[in-house]
């Protein structure tokens, strides 16, 4: 039923499904925590394809193995389907009307909120797990790698899963030459 209703209220597409997603494998069900699901949002973005059919699959597979992925994947995007099919035929028949093209205008200020609303929420963890000179340097370098060197997207997540994997052996060895140096003095 979860992914069914963000097969049927997701508008957008991929990344802005991912708020409702989340609303209900952590928020709603409980399925997991808000940190693993961001694990599971970086490894779900480093794979090809649609983001919001990844997760729906990821968490049909968590909690009823294949069967449970298959009923997750068509749960969320059957739903689409029907109504693309539906969609199109209404928006052929009325493309010109300005009260269609203003109700898909005034969904864009919506999605947009609940993107930065989720990023602000995920800046904040990132905040308290690694202080804010790291999580301010990471944003920084991460914003360059995408804003002015145009790496693709995966890459950068890529990057940034593989100094994850290490950050924890690097800030005890830190902290254990920090105490070394100070026994020295």
């Amino acid at each position: 039923m979860a992914m069914l209703r963000t097969g049927i209220l997701g508008y957008g597409g991929g990344p802005s499904i991912v708020p409702l997603v989340r609303y209900e494998a952590v928020t709603r069900f409980q399925w997991m925590k808000d940190e693993e699901f961001m694990e599971v949002l970086a490894i779900a973005n480093t794979l090809p394809g649609p983001i919001a059919t990844k997760l729906a699959g990821y968490l049909g597979y968590r909690l009823k193995g294949t069967s449970g992925a298959a009923v997750g994947v068509l749960a969320h995007i059957v739903p689409t389907c029907v109504a693309m099919v539906g969609l199109y035929s209404f928006i052929q028949f009325f493309s010109t009307s300005h009260v269609i093209k203003g109700m898909i205008a005034a969904v864009v200020p919506i999605v947009a909120v609940m993107l930065g609303v989720m990023a602000y929420e995920f800046g904040e963890k990132a905040i308290k797990g690694l202080g804010w000179v790291a999580g301010i340097t990471f944003f920084v370098i991460s914003f360059l790698l995408l804003q002015t060197f145009s790496v693709h997207p995966a890459i950068v997540i890529f990057l940034f899963l593989l100094y994850g994997s290490f950050h924890h052996k690097l800030k005890d060895k830190w902290k254990k030459k920090q105490l070394g140096s100070g026994e020295d003095a």
